[in-house]
């Protein structure tokens, strides 16, 4: 196999999580332009019927499936669905996540902090160990969790000056660090099955809706002075998800234009 052919996902099957929303539209296009067979799973049953409809009239099949990650039920549900659809799983990739205190930010309920704890810490747990143990069965797989950098530094009060944007979300930054040493708590426990895991850590993802002052601000932090761009991470996904990154495990790769390396 050469170099390139080890970048292919051709005949394996992988499932993303939150294939719908800000990150999940680039990283379903890699999955899919790598040539998996690729499955999506959401709780938001009309955005996946609009992403179905459209790879469709693209020629390209896609496998939909509804599903809960604040509930344990309804994560083994979608194991046993997907079981029955695709037999085996290669790739997971976890990237939906749960937003409850995107209002309030930090004085927020403690509920709404309960609420986001719920999904985005126990449903991932949850939802790792149900298809960790899947492809453990089947002697190997590539878990991919999609972190951020909030996961890696403090917040920067800088890069919020005379906007209406706020960078306040504490639940948001506990979970994400907590994934970080999750990563490589499950590298550690599925390493001996060859079932690998490793963790992305994006930047900031430049859309319509920002400021002119706050994107400024943020690219005058970045190495590559610029916010990430709807195809920046997934040339990381598919290094990780394929055999190009077979001997690679526990690492936490920030895809971020520099942001930290400061």
């Amino acid at each position: 196999m050469n170099i390139l052919e080890q970048f292919s996902l051709k005949g394996k099957v992988a499932l993303l999580t939150g294939g719908t929303g800000l990150y999940g539209r680039q990283i379903l296009e890699a999955l899919v332009e790598a040539g998996a067979k690729t499955c999506i799973a959401s709780r938001n049953a009309k955005n996946l019927n609009a992403t179905l409809a459209e790879y469709q009239n693209k020629g390209r099949t896609l496998e939909i499936l509804c599903y809960d990650q604040g509930d344990e039920s309804s994560i083994l549900a979608l194991r046993n669905e997907l079981r029955q659809r695709v037999q085996r799983l290669d790739v997971l990739v976890n990237n939906a996540v749960l937003r409850p205190m995107l209002n309030k930010g930090c004085q927020d309920e403690a509920a709404a902090f309960a609420e986001s704890m719920r999904v985005n810490a126990t449903g991932l747990f949850v939802i790792t160990r149900a298809f960790g143990d899947w492809m453990a069965e089947e002697g190997g797989g590539s878990i991919v969790n999609m972190g951020s950098i909030h996961g890696l530094i403090a917040p920067d009060a800088a890069l919020y000056r005379n906007t209406n944007i706020s960078g306040w979300y504490p639940d948001y930054f506990f979970h994400k660090g907590g994934m970080i040493n999750f990563t490589r708590f499950i590298a550690s426990y599925y390493g001996g099955k060859g079932v690998r895991c490793n963790c992305i850590n994006p930047g900031g993802f430049q859309t319509e809706k920002m400021s002119e002052t706050f994107v400024r601000q943020y690219c005058d932090r970045t190495l590559l002075g610029r916010m990430a761009s709807q195809t920046d991470l997934k040339g990381a996904v598919i290094f990780l998800a394929s055999e190009a990154s077979a001997y690679i495990t526990g690492a936490n790769i920030p895809v971020d234009g520099g942001y930290t390396a400061k």
